[in-house]
């Protein structure tokens, strides 16, 4: 097997990113004037790479994040399963300082190994990830072999745990920004990390 190359990018930033306020998987917001300008930065220094498949979530901002490689005619395959995790209650509210106590005091059950702890109404990691599971034995099992994948921040956490045969409790390791870039390759067997967090194309 030709060994494939998973580039996986956050979405672009947008004005609820901006605001504090959360999205998750129930809210569709475009992509800002920043968000905008980081998919033309990314788009100039990745354009040479001869992506073959674009995989996006089935969240408008992941789309408008790589359009300018949609445009260029690449076959391109929505997935929900690489949406966002919900964030129930949360999603779009403002985060005040009791959200983001409940927030934190989440995470940190998820650190601690409790991966059915959720937000009010919302998904859990294992919930999340086993819908991934979904997504990724599709573009594992793709016909193409140079892969453009635009997903969400804490799903790509979660995405990240399942290549690597991580635990989810070690998704904090796995850090992101708006656009940033993580970049794979896999052999057939095992998936290699290649870059992390990267946003050079950024600067």
């Amino acid at each position: 097997m030709v060994t494939k190359q998973l580039f996986i990018v956050r979405h672009g930033e947008t004005d609820f990113n901006r605001q504090n306020i959360v999205q998750g998987s129930g809210v569709d917001k475009e992509i800002n004037e920043l968000g905008r300008h980081q998919a033309q930065q990314f788009y100039e220094y990745y354009q040479q790479i001869p992506f073959q498949h674009i995989f996006t979530s089935s969240l408008i901002r992941t789309h408008q994040s790589v359009e300018a490689f949609i445009k260029k005619g690449i076959k391109h395959s929505i997935l929900s399963e690489l949406n966002e995790i919900s964030w129930g209650d949360f999603e779009g509210k403002l985060q005040t300082p009791e959200q983001k106590a409940i927030y934190w005091e989440t995470v940190k059950l998820w650190n601690s190994g409790d991966l059915q702890a959720k937000i009010p109404n919302g998904e859990s990691p294992l919930e999340m990830q086993e819908r991934q599971k979904i997504a990724l034995s599709q573009i594992i099992n793709s016909e193409e072999d140079v892969l453009l994948i635009c997903m969400h921040g804490r799903a790509m956490k979660s995405f990240l745990c399942l290549m690597l045969g991580e635990s989810l409790t070690k998704m904090e390791q796995f850090q992101h920004t708006n656009l940033c870039l993580y970049h794979l390759e896999y052999d057939g067997t095992t998936f290699k990390l290649l870059k992390a967090n990267d946003t050079n194309h950024l600067k």
